[in-house]
């Protein structure tokens, strides 16, 4: 039975290296530089509606899809390992708590769907799915349904399943979360689009 077709990242294809290049230094970089994005994004709130909106989670998906699923997992690793250490690198932080009682509020089913989202999507952008809109789509919601099913699972054994859990941790997001993945699913397969048509180019 034929193996399913592994297609490289768009993180190896910008940045590739061979075993004797140190690409233990690249992966170590990106991972740092990947959890420094996520803590900035966090920070970003843009005015939405009906609710202000963070880039994290376009972020979260993004880093995943371009880095693969095993650079994306480490990723998200350290970033949560950053804020469980007490590093303000949460939406909310240091207002709302630091460390391991952040992690541990309202928002930590939400934190851990960023791993499992991340690893999920990097595994689909290794089969191929970053290279159109449509399977891009598709990742994106994916990921996102893993983040909120995650986050209100957390939030009904926190508060009790006879709380407005629905009010509170998915409707006022949505909007939201629907223009962050279009954006990222045209963001990602233009990045491809363009890399091809510029390697046609200098060929």
């Amino acid at each position: 039975m034929a193996q399913p077709t592994e297609f490289n990242t768009l993180a190896n294809t910008l940045w590739p290296t061979s075993a004797d290049q140190h690409s233990w230094l690249r992966n170590l970089m990106l991972v740092f530089t990947g959890s420094v994005l996520l803590a900035i994004s966090a920070k970003i709130n843009i005015p939405f509606y009906p609710v202000p909106m963070t880039m994290q989670t376009f972020m979260v998906l993004c880093i995943g899809m371009a880095f693969g699923w095993r650079l994306g997992g480490a990723t998200l690793l350290l970033y949560l390992g950053e804020g469980a250490l007490g590093l303000p690198v949460f939406a909310g932080t240091p207002e709302k708590g630091i460390g391991l009682a952040y992690l541990m509020g309202p928002t930590g089913g939400y934190l851990f769907g960023f791993f499992v989202a991340a690893v999920t999507v990097g595994w689909l952008a290794e089969k191929g799915w970053d290279r159109n809109m449509w399977t891009t789509l598709a990742a994106m919601i994916i990921g996102t349904a893993i983040i909120f099913i995650l986050g209100l699972l957390y939030l009904g054994v926190l508060y009790g399943w006879d709380k407005p859990i629905l009010e509170w941790g998915l409707i006022p997001f949505l909007p939201g979360a629907g223009f962050k993945i279009g954006l990222a699913a045209a963001v990602l397969p233009l990045t491809w689009k363009y890399l091809v048509e510029r390697k046609d180019r200098e060929s």
